[in-house]
């Protein structure tokens, strides 16, 4: 699967994001900062017309939400959030060993005022009481754009509190590995840069246990925000796990441009 930041899309960034969301091998995509606008509806009608499975709770004007994409079935997830809940959307897809729950997350971002600071406060609480602790026969996957780092990034930064390092701590003891870290303990890696150059890894996927030993490769992919034509301000995030799915879409590839209707 890959988690992607669609960076509230506009209709004609959206049409590139397309053609490469298209083009990529996973079978499912976390699609952060999505909006009530016409980037992400194109996103979410080309890829229904192509035979897709879309879930979009779609945020209220001026709220940012998650997306899933996916080539496989998509059941609905046991986790949900009573707080900002289109920034937390779950789903199940079936395997050949059993369901796999997948909970996409767009974090709050946050400056200095009190109200951001706040927001974000209560949207990590909230996460940290809805996600279950992970049992060893539990099979899920926790990814998205966390807006936090790990508490050793490298580099570190003064302006994050001490709560924010706090999730990341609480999915550790709660039974969830940081994929990344599982397979590239030492790599220093960066999903977001900001103009100074500075690098932050924002995007994260953290697993259970039985995903860990199932987990054949997590990579950032930094060519959508690197490109000439960047397609977000983000590095992609994709997770390989060595698991057969079980029930497969009939799908196409997604035409830019609407199909004219057959009389």
């Amino acid at each position: 699967m890959l988690t992607f930041n669609l960076n509230n899309p506009s209709r004609e960034r959206a049409e590139r994001q397309l053609s490469y969301l298209a083009a990529r091998p996973e079978q499912v995509f976390v699609l952060t900062e999505t909006a009530a606008s016409a980037g992400c509806e194109f996103l979410v009608q080309r890829f229904r017309d192509a035979g897709y499975d879309v879930r979009f709770p779609v945020p209220q004007r001026g709220e940012r939400g998650v997306m899933f994409v996916s080539r496989l079935a998509l059941h609905p997830g046991g986790v949900s959030f009573g707080y900002l809940p289109h920034r937390a959307v779950a789903a199940c897809v079936e395997t050949e060993t059993g369901p796999v729950e997948i909970l996409g997350l767009y974090v709050p971002s946050r400056d200095a005022t009190a109200v951001k600071t706040e927001r974000k406060t209560r949207f990590l609480q909230e996460a940290s009481h809805a996600i279950p602790q992970a049992r060893q026969t539990d099979a899920r996957i926790v990814l998205g754009d966390f807006n936090i780092l790990e508490p050793d990034h490298e580099p570190a930064y003064r302006f994050f509190q001490p709560f924010e390092y706090a999730f990341y701590e609480w999915l550790g003891r709660n039974g969830y590995h940081d994929a990344f870290r599982h397979l590239h303990p030492y790599a220093a890696e960066y999903s977001w840069v900001g103009r100074t150059g500075d690098g932050y890894r924002y995007d994260h996927a953290h697993v259970s246990a039985r995903l860990a030993d199932a987990l054949s490769g997590c990579l950032y992919i930094h060519e959508p925000r690197t490109m000439t034509d960047r397609l977000t301000d983000h590095s992609g995030l994709a997770v390989r796990l060595d698991l057969v799915p079980a029930e497969p879409l009939p799908v196409r590839v997604p035409g830019s441009v609407a199909e004219p209707a057959l009389f």
